[in-house]
C-alpha cells in the first residue's frame, strides 16, 4: 500500500502562487510515477502533470509554463508550484501515484483562486 497526503492548499488572489506538496509514505519503492490531477466541482478529474522517477516531466496545455511538478526523493514527497494563478485554477488538487499495476490517490486539498 501506498499513502499519499496532500497539503499546501488555501485560498490565494488572482496572480498569486501556492506550492502543493505530495508525501508518500508505505510501499514507496518502485513507485514508477506521480501525477497531479484537479476537479472543478461537477467535472472529471484532470491530469495536470506528471514526473517519472527519471525525472522526466510532462504538463497538461491548461498549465504548462505556470505550474512546475519536482519531487524530492529523499524526502519522498513531490511538489507542484503553480504561479500566475487565476479563479479557474479553482479546484481541488489530487495527488497520484503508480506502483506496479496499481494506482493510489491522496485524499485532495482545496485550491481557491479569488478575483
Amino acid at each position: 500500500q501506498v499513502q499519499l497526503v496532500e497539503s499546501g492548499g488555501g485560498l490565494v488572489q488572482t496572480g498569486g502562487s501556492l506550492r502543493l506538496s505530495c508525501a508518500a509514505s508505505g510501499s514507496i519503492d518502485s513507485i514508477s510515477s506521480m501525477s497531479w490531477y484537479r476537479q472543478i466541482l461537477g467535472n472529471e478529474r484532470d491530469l495536470l502533470a506528471t514526473i517519472t522517477t527519471w525525472g522526466s516531466t510532462s504538463y497538461a496545455d491548461s498549465v504548462k509554463g505556470r505550474f512546475t511538478i519536482s519531487r524530492d526523493n529523499a524526502k519522498n514527497t513531490v511538489y507542484l508550484q503553480m504561479n500566475s494563478l487565476k479563479p479557474d485554477d479553482t479546484a481541488v488538487y489530487y495527488c497520484w501515484a503508480r506502483r506496479y499495476s496499481r494506482v493510489y490517490w491522496g485524499q485532495g486539498t482545496q485550491v481557491t483562486v479569488s478575483s
